[in-house]
């Protein structure tokens, strides 16, 4: 049996359609799904797991998945080859997650690095596993989400980052601009197995369930061709990381909510808003004690109390403007690694077209404006978008190579005699000659012709 057409698509889900023409399908058994809007509340043993592997809910984690991409798990399997593999075996499997025997296949560990230096460890499950967790997700999460704090922004439906870095915004307005900003030390590989299935058995009756993510917890991790057992973390890369990272947090956040405090929390990034230094630090060292009851380690290194001004939140930060008023600015380390990017995109080695640097420029700057779109600051857009034509102009002066052809190229554009034979005179001094009133010549203009895009 295959998915049927993806006529159950939700308005404004992300994703692309499923059902069209040529798309690959898997089976997904016939029994019938709930009707749309049934609370889950008080549902009986196996109902919530009857309901994720409902042919519907089905339909729509294959189509996340497939708009998620991502690459293969232990068993080598691609999205595509996945298809072929469920035709056959889909069956099978969904008898065995139902009777409680199916064991997931350990995580492939990858590393990926970060933007500040170091690296982040993701475990990848198989594309099957990733189907699996994310219809579980589909059923979960509108049932444990409602019980999430509403200062909790990170991973949750109608909720960004966006939201809490403007909750950051109006905490520092009405006064409160000293934050405790805490970092936690490997929180995603420290997640207690425990405690978390304790938490999450108080939101959920369905045993079936509890023990099936108790299995994911605990599937290996293969890192080198070799598994290695794992009691405690929840790896990064598995759809159902995230709300089980909220799940734990949560008893946190009620804490903050009990004693009145003001906080903002993305993940596992936390900040406090309070009025004074010392109202800080006698906050920091409850949160110390309230993490540790969780099993979980700050990270003394990072974690401080300080001004709300000029600190980095989820790449932003606030600023004091005239008179009174708080403003967001993109942070000094999001507009380095923004420029890092740009450098290894416009470098002037490797031959590089135009054309090429382009596509480049607009697989990128496009995400990164729309990110840090809450900044009121324009002229860093300004700023950054002169220092991007700056190099671009030295790129274009590089391509056209000897003086000969610098010449013609620029008065070909409308340069000057002067203004042109004094830039190919100086060929080979790239970066020198791009600003010597180049700029009337390559203009902003000249660069749209070409499809670069502009920040500001």
């Amino acid at each position: 049996m295959t998915l049927g057409r993806a006529s159950h698509q939700k308005p404004g889900q992300p994703g692309r359609t499923a059902g069209g023409a040529g798309e690959s399908r898997i089976p997904t058994g016939r029994d019938e799904a709930r009707p749309a809007g049934h609370e889950h509340e008080g549902l009986g043993r196996g109902d919530l797991l009857t309901q994720a592997l409902s042919r519907e809910n089905m339909v729509e984690a294959w189509k996340r998945v497939k708009a998620n991409k991502g690459s293969a798990g232990v068993d080598g399997l691609t999205i595509e080859q996945t298809v072929e593999h469920l035709k056959a075996d889909w069956p099978r499997i969904r008898q065995e997650i139902l009777s409680g025997v199916y064991r997931p296949q350990a995580v492939r560990r990858v590393e990926i690095p970060k933007p500040t230096g170091g690296t982040r460890e993701l475990g990848i499950p198989t594309v099957t596993d990733r189907l699996i967790q994310q219809a579980l997700l589909q059923v979960l999460q509108p049932l444990i989400d409602p019980t999430f704090s509403e200062f909790s922004y990170g991973f949750r439906p109608g909720r960004s980052a966006h939201d809490a870095v403007l909750q950051a915004q109006r905490y520092a307005q009405d006064g409160y601009r000293v934050v405790v900003d805490v970092d936690l030390e490997k929180f995603f590989d420290r997640v207690n197995h425990d405690i978390l299935m304790d938490r999450l058995a108080k939101r959920i009756a369905d045993k079936t369930v509890l023990r099936l993510i108790r299995q994911y917890l605990e599937a290996g991790v293969m890192s080198n061709g070799v598994v290695a057992a794992r009691d405690e973390g929840t790896p990064q890369g598995g759809p159902l990381s995230p709300l089980l990272a909220n799940v734990l947090l949560d008893d946190v956040d009620r804490a903050l909510t009990r004693r009145g405090h003001r906080f903002a929390r993305y993940a596992d990034d936390c900040n406090v808003y309070v009025r004074s230094q010392k109202a800080g630090e006698r906050v920091l060292r409850w949160l110390r004690k309230l993490y540790a009851q969780l099993h979980l380690r700050v990270n003394e290194k990072k974690t401080e109390v300080g001004s709300a001004f000029g600190r980095k939140f989820l790449g932003y930060c606030l600023r004091r403007w005239s008179g009174d008023t708080v403003k967001i600015a993109v942070a000094p380390k999001a507009i380095d690694t923004f420029k890092q990017r740009i450098r290894a995109i416009t470098k002037r080695v490797g031959g590089q077209g135009m054309s090429q640097i382009a596509e480049q420029m607009r697989d990128y700057m496009p995400g990164w404006k729309a990110y840090f779109r809450l900044a009121s600051t324009p002229q860093t857009f300004k700023d950054l978008d002169s220092w991007i034509r700056h190099r671009l102009r030295a790129i274009q002066l590089k391509h056209w190579r000897v003086g000969r052809t610098v010449y013609s190229r620029l008065r070909a554009l409308g340069a000057s005699h002067e203004l042109a034979a004094m830039i190919a005179g100086g060929a080979g001094h790239w970066w020198r000659h791009s600003e010597a009133g180049l700029n009337r010549v390559l203009t902003v203009q000249y660069f749209d012709s070409l499809g670069f895009p502009r920040l500001a």
